[in-house]
């Protein structure tokens, strides 16, 4: 049987997968991501199985997102879950204690292909696992933003959307990105509840803050989701960075 050939790219490095062994990335695994007490040793595998390649999550509490390259399709990786590798190229988020990591990966010829349906010319994709049972993936519907819950997404995803290659970056506090936009803390914490809430209505997990929900876990996922379905790219730095919208005025009240 012929393999398609599968790369992983991670800190400028390249990795090329074998369909007999696959590959272990983690804080020891083949792709030593980091030194990170908070990373499992063994976090995520990418196999050769039953003709396919696929993305498996054998940690025991961290959860991976993973996205194509324009934004339409996105998938939560729980604990014990997997997806095949379906599109030529997958990105994929992760956050480990204070630190959110993302590598690429790369797969030369895949199994699937993006469709058009509904006679529209945005194409649908479905994932689903060798029981064909869907994994938690969907295609990304948008949602409309108030300029304000914009700028806030904005700067909490600063240091990924400045950055060139996949690697690692800290989200930063709420602080520092509430001192970014020349805003209150109150101010910004409100803000966050509020697109927290509004992405959670929209169907986004791992957002939706309780009684005793860590503000940094929220955070960490907002900014997966926010740079996984391209809610802000680099074209939007403008934004913070004095042009047309800027940081200094009250923009609605959301």
């Amino acid at each position: 049987m012929i393999h398609s050939k599968v790369t992983v790219e991670f800190c400028g490095e390249q990795y090329a997968v074998s369909p007999d062994d696959g590959l272990t990335i983690g804080r020891s695994g083949d792709v030593e991501v980091d030194d990170n007490p908070y990373l499992h040793r063994t976090f995520l595998v990418v196999s050769f199985e039953h003709g396919f390649w696929w993305l498996s999550n054998t940690g025991s509490t961290l959860t991976a997102t993973v996205a194509d390259e324009q934004g339409l399709f996105q998938a939560w990786l729980g604990p014990g879950a997997r997806i095949p590798l379906a599109m030529r190229k997958l990105i994929v988020w992760f956050t480990a204690g204070p630190t959110t990591y993302d590598f690429e990966i790369h797969v030369a010829s895949p199994a699937f292909k993006s469709v058009g349906t509904d006679g529209d010319d945005n194409p649908r994709d479905s994932v689903h696992d060798g029981n064909d049972e869907e994994v938690g993936a969907a295609t990304v519907g948008r949602i409309s933003l108030t300029p304000d819950q914009k700028l806030l997404i904005i700067a909490l995803c600063e240091p990924f959307l400045r950055r060139r290659e996949a690697g690692t970056s800290q989200i930063p506090s709420s602080a520092a990105a509430a001192k970014r936009l020349d805003w209150t803390l109150t101010r910004f914490n409100r803000k966050l509840d509020n697109v927290c809430q509004k992405l959670a209505d929209a169907g986004t997990r791992g957002l939706h803050g309780g009684v005793g929900k860590l503000a940094s876990n929220r955070k960490a996922r907002l900014v997966e989701h926010a740079l996984s379905t391209k809610l802000v790219t680099e074209h939007d730095l403008a934004l913070i960075d004095g042009g047309p919208g800027g940081t200094g005025t009250e923009q609605g009240n959301a």
